[in-house]
């Protein structure tokens, strides 16, 4: 735990959270702040798509998933435990002032994502009979085109797919089931061992079906998941309305330091609601890991930009969406002495989202916050299962996924009975690390990112 921290330390530091920031300002600036100047565009073709049940959306060509089923499997695996659990880590740790740093992260997350998702696409490959992209791939291809690029991209493209092999066993499997484990145990009494072994069961008849598997089970679950916790974040939040404002003000004082940080890490101030709002606001979003683009290789989408903008929509639906209605949920209820910022509840950060739920639905709270943990953090174990099988797949070629799957399905039941903090310190440190390589190519090939998109506003402007 002691190398885990001192690595979380470096990686989550200033250095780790200077280059997220860095990297998302930079992108932002040269795209012309695209998530705000082109805010009915990108929400016309993500939202705007989905209302309108466009046909595109389910389109599936050969080797390929449809888009809808794309941005289902990378929003299941970025709706995590992270939009539950790990909100009320940062509360703990950060005060209420990391939410507000939390909202920075992804807005200009928002960019590294939908950069990322656009060269997923651009620079996919097609193996095996399906697509498959993702940053190895504009790692090695893209910024090994760059002069004297050859040796930097193809060793940080093993570098990246080798970081997220190891980072889908933390925080695509371990943090996740022991989420679930610890939910259902509270709530229900379930042993932890018997919800792993459930949980490795179906999971595995998942998998047998591969990527078209994942993304037919994501497509089913993640928009049912989402309107079931978004509903029930709501109808708790506008049964505490006369909170709200008393919640806001302590967000904005909290995130420069005006008062204390959560329990027990009083004095911690802005350096702690920076820290641990930034390194949540990754986790919850994962715009900087590189991970949502590797679900954007395989849609059947042509063109990169708009793959790009589904990218911009995952941010703003798992940050500014779900953990905002997750954090008001929790600081509209009573859990946070709104004036200091101190915790007043003594429970840990998988437990305060129950607490938050029985202020409004009672002896039911606690339950309904386990379905929600089980779905969210079930179809986040699917989506890395498949993120580190097409890592593996790149390192060792696909004919020895199997080995991969039987690793993943293994890890399960030991997850579920892990200790807690254990699980969380291997995500943060693997997310940390999976980012380095990563931002180093988005800002290598940040140029394409910008001409791209000038492209694809020059072709939009003249067919309109």
């Amino acid at each position: 735990m002691e190398l885990l921290s001192a690595i979380n330390g470096v990686v989550w530091g200033p250095l780790g959270v200077g280059l997220l920031a860095a990297a998302g300002l930079w992108l932002t600036v040269r795209t012309g702040w695209f998530q705000l100047t082109r805010l009915p565009l990108w929400l016309g073709q993500t939202l705007g798509a989905i209302l309108r049940r466009s046909p595109d959306l389910a389109r599936e060509d050969a080797g390929s998933i449809s888009p809808l089923q794309s941005l289902c499997t990378a929003l299941g695996a970025t709706i995590g435990t992270g939009s539950i659990v790990g909100v009320g880590a940062a509360l703990i740790s950060g005060g209420p002032g990391g939410i507000f740093w939390m909202w920075v992260t992804a807005f200009f997350g928002m960019m590294t994502a939908y950069a990322e998702n656009l060269l997923g696409l651009r620079y996919r490959q097609y193996r095996a009979g399906s697509w498959h992209g993702g940053p190895m791939y504009y790692l090695s291809a893209g910024v090994g085109a760059l002069p004297r690029g050859r040796l930097a991209g193809r060793v940080l493209a093993g570098t990246f797919a080798l970081l997220c092999v190891l980072a889908s066993f933390g925080i695509g499997n371990l943090s996740q089931v022991n989420a679930i484990a610890a939910s259902l145990e509270g709530a229900f009494g379930l042993p932890p061992a018997l919800t792993g072994a459930a949980l490795a069961l179906v999971t595995a008849l998942v998998l047998l079906r591969g990527m078209k598997g994942v993304a037919s089970a994501a497509g089913r679950l993640v928009p049912f998941m989402a309107v079931f916790y978004l509903a029930g974040t709501a109808l708790v939040v506008l049964t505490h309305a006369d909170a709200l404002p008393a919640a806001f003000g302590s967000i904005f004082r909290g995130a420069f330091g005006l008062r204390a940080a959560g329990g027990g890490a009083v004095g911690y101030g802005m350096a702690a609601a920076v820290q641990w709002g930034s390194m949540r606001g990754s986790f919850s979003s994962e715009a900087g890991l590189g991970s949502s683009a590797i679900a954007s290789g395989p849609a059947s989408t042509r063109e990169p930009a708009r793959q790009g903008m589904w990218g911009i929509f995952q941010v703003f639906v798992s940050t500014f969406l779900v953990c905002t209605m997750t954090a008001l949920a929790m600081l509209t209820t009573g859990l946070v002495d709104l004036d200091t910022g101190r915790m007043l509840s003594p429970a840990p950060a998988p437990d305060l989202a129950g607490e938050a739920f029985s202020a409004a639905l009672g002896p039911l709270g606690p339950g309904f916050v386990a379905g929600a943990v089980l779905l969210f953090a079930w179809s986040s174990v699917l989506g890395w299962s498949q993120y580190g099988a097409e890592c593996w797949a790149y390192l060792f070629g696909p004919g020895t996924v199997w080995a991969y799957r039987l690793a993943f399905l293994a890890l399960i039941l030991p997850g579920a009975t892990a200790g807690f903090t254990a699980a969380w310190a291997l995500s943060d440190t693997f997310n940390g690390l999976m980012m380095l390589p990563n931002l180093a190519g988005l800002f290598a090939l940040s140029g394409q990112v910008a001409e791209e998109t000038r492209q694809y506003l020059r072709r939009l402007d003249q067919s309109g």
